[in-house]
């Protein structure tokens, strides 16, 4: 066997950096880690999912890269788990595999209308806005007076928020160029936020939801009714603070300021309308009442009391789901990889080896730094394995063989470098309007920029 150990890490978001990082700092030089990622560019969700107008979140790559410099390291961006190398050749490559890819996919309520146009998942406006290459292409009609954001989390408030910055607070961000003139020309006034449980089971945190009353061109409403449910503060120091900030801003007399957002709770979609011609013009929404179960959880019950809400705009951002790679575990009922303490499991029991980390692991949870917890719980188990021998048992392989064997699949893989040069060449675009940088939205650029061209 190897005297160095050989892991691969599928993903290059925040889960597969720190998990890079511990093995790094574990095993030194005893340890190769080459990271893979579909996209030529690393860093995940934090490149585009972080909000365009949030570039202190973002400045956690720095970490990422001083982990990417370590001689140990590898990053073959532009190579697709699945179709450019396949689960089985890299079984027979490496002496460990980490599943860091997260969940990208939308989740949906399944109510009738879903299809209508001007109907879509949270995750495709935020890829949209974010420049991400799988959602440049999307058209959203911003023509729309009023849009509805369904869920009650932070990806909710970053939709609402950007839908409502006005062109100052937008034009010092790395927001894509072709979101950046649809939003500054947005006829969008209004946007109403809907929760199906009351202030105090919110997911927003505090610091985002003060945001909201900071905006130049926008009030927060929120109806008074919705707070007065909430008897007595929780005892939950994020929800006691949410409840403060909401009953803040129900108090606060109208600004004037010409756009609005309106926080909606107890309150269910049924079903989204359309007119004649296929376009979202409205919601049903159902009003709900907070009864405790058995085991005193909190739950929504629909009342039977509906209104419809005019709308041209529907987002729902109700969570995430990972997808299934070729070859690996899959629950599709919860959307991730199943585990036994971070170590992949499947119908035929443990596959050994191979690990997961991050939300496709534990679900979409917690913020970025949740993932270096993560990450550390993922790494010790699979050092356990190595102590105990419990690891793959690969050929003997050179770090000269493994990139020839990637170069052969993938013959525009992109180094680290390449990202660096991608990452100087945004920079460099961006300096001259003031901004953090102008994203490439194309792979083809991407990938002339990181051969130097």
């Amino acid at each position: 066997m190897d005297p160095v150990r050989r892991i691969a890490i599928i993903g290059s978001g925040p889960s597969g950096f720190y998990a890079a990082g511990h093995l790094l700092n574990a095993l030194g030089d005893g340890c190769t880690v080459d990271m893979f990622d579909r996209l030529p560019t690393p860093h995940g969700l934090v490149r585009s999912g972080v909000a365009p107008d949030h570039p202190k979140i973002k400045s956690v790559t720095r970490v990422y890269d001083k982990t990417a410099g370590h001689a140990s390291f590898r990053f073959f961006g532009n190579v697709t788990f699945g179709e450019d190398v396949s689960h089985d050749e890299l079984v027979a490559r490496y002496h460990a595999i980490i599943y860091a890819v997260g969940t990208p996919d939308g989740r949906m309520l399944g109510i009738p209308g879903e299809e209508l146009r001007g109907s879509w998942a949270a995750t495709d406006f935020v890829g949209w806005y974010n420049g991400h290459p799988d959602h440049a292409g999307h058209e959203f009609d911003l023509s729309v007076r009023r849009a509805v954001v369904i869920g009650n989390g932070n990806v909710a408030i970053d939709c609402a928020r950007m839908l409502m910055l006005d062109a100052g607070e937008l034009a010092a961000t790395d927001t894509a160029d072709y979101a950046l003139e649809a939003l500054r020309s947005s006829a969008v006034e209004e946007v109403v936020v809907v929760g199906r449980r009351g202030p105090a089971q919110a997911a927003f945190t505090n610091p985002e939801l003060l945001e909201l009353g900071e905006l130049a061109a926008a009030e927060v409403a929120v109806e008074p009714e919705g707070c007065a449910e909430v008897a007595e503060l929780p005892d939950d120091t994020i929800a006691r603070r949410n409840v403060e900030i909401l009953r803040g801003y129900a108090q606060r007399p109208p600004s004037g300021k010409p756009r609005r957002i309106v926080l909606r709770f107890l309150a269910s979609p049924t079903e989204i309308h359309g007119d004649d011609e296929g376009r979202v013009c409205g919601v049903t929404l159902e009003q709900n009442e907070l009864v405790a179960d058995a085991n005193g959880a909190v739950r929504a019950r629909p009342t039977g009391a509906t209104e419809r809400v005019q709308a041209g705009l529907v987002l729902q951002a109700i969570g995430y789901r990972g997808a299934q790679l070729p070859g690996v575990p899959f629950d599709s009922h919860t959307g991730v990889i199943p585990t036994d303490d971070s170590r992949v499991v499947g119908d035929d029991g443990p596959h050994r080896g191979e690990y997961a980390v991050g939300w496709v692991k534990r679900g979409p949870s917690g913020v970025i730094g949740t993932n270096k917890k993560c990450a550390q719980e993922t790494v010790d188990a699979l050092l356990a394995d190595l102590e105990a021998d419990r690891l793959l048992d690969p050929a003997p392989q050179s770090d000269e063989q493994l990139e020839a064997f990637i170069a052969e699949r993938q013959e525009h893989h992109v180094p680290y470098e390449g990202w660096q040069a991608i990452d100087r060449h945004e920079r460099e675009r961006g300096e001259a309007d003031g901004r953090p940088r102008v994203k490439l939205t194309a792979v083809e650029e991407m990938l002339e920029i990181a051969r130097g061209r």
